[in-house]
C-alpha cells in the first residue's frame, strides 16, 4: 500500500493569467510604472508579467470588459488614492470612481490595452 501523496500549494488554485490587449508593449508600461510588475517580452505580440505572487501574460487581441461579461480581476491596495492617481497619471482611466462596499472600498479602471481591473482595500477612505 503506498501513502498518499500531499498535493502541491498550487494544485487547483489559479496558477497563470492571460489578457488580450490592442497593445502589449502599452500594457507592460502600465502595469510596471503603476504595480511594479516584471515583464519578459515573447516578441511584439505577447509578454509575460510576474506581480510577486501571481504570474500571467498580455496578447495581442481585442479585450473584453465586464459590461461585455469579462471576469473582474481585483488589484490590493493599502490606500487606494495614490494607486487611482497613478492609474490616470500613465495613461488608464477610471471607468468606476472609489466606492464603498461592505468590507472596504474600491475603483475600476481601463489600462491602456483596454482591460478593465479593479483596485480595493479594506481601509474606507470616506
Amino acid at each position: 500500500m503506498t501513502s498518499p501523496v500531499s498535493p502541491s500549494p498550487r494544485e487547483r488554485r489559479l496558477d497563470y493569467v492571460e489578457f488580450a490587449s490592442t497593445d502589449p508593449a502599452a500594457s507592460r508600461r502600465f502595469f510596471s510604472a503603476v504595480f511594479g510588475w516584471t515583464f519578459v517580452d515573447y516578441g511584439p505580440d505577447y509578454t509575460a508579467f510576474d506581480d510577486g505572487r501571481l504570474q500571467g501574460g498580455f496578447f495581442r487581441g481585442s479585450p473584453v470588459t465586464t459590461a461585455a461579461g469579462a471576469a473582474l480581476l481585483v488589484i490590493y491596495a493599502d490606500d487606494l488614492a495614490p494607486v487611482a492617481e497613478a492609474v490616470a497619471a500613465h495613461g488608464g482611466q477610471v471607468v468606476k470612481p472609489v466606492f464603498s462596499f461592505p468590507g472596504g472600498s474600491r475603483f475600476q479602471f481601463v489600462e491602456p490595452g483596454g482591460n478593465e481591473l479593479a483596485v480595493w482595500s479594506e481601509r474606507d477612505p470616506a
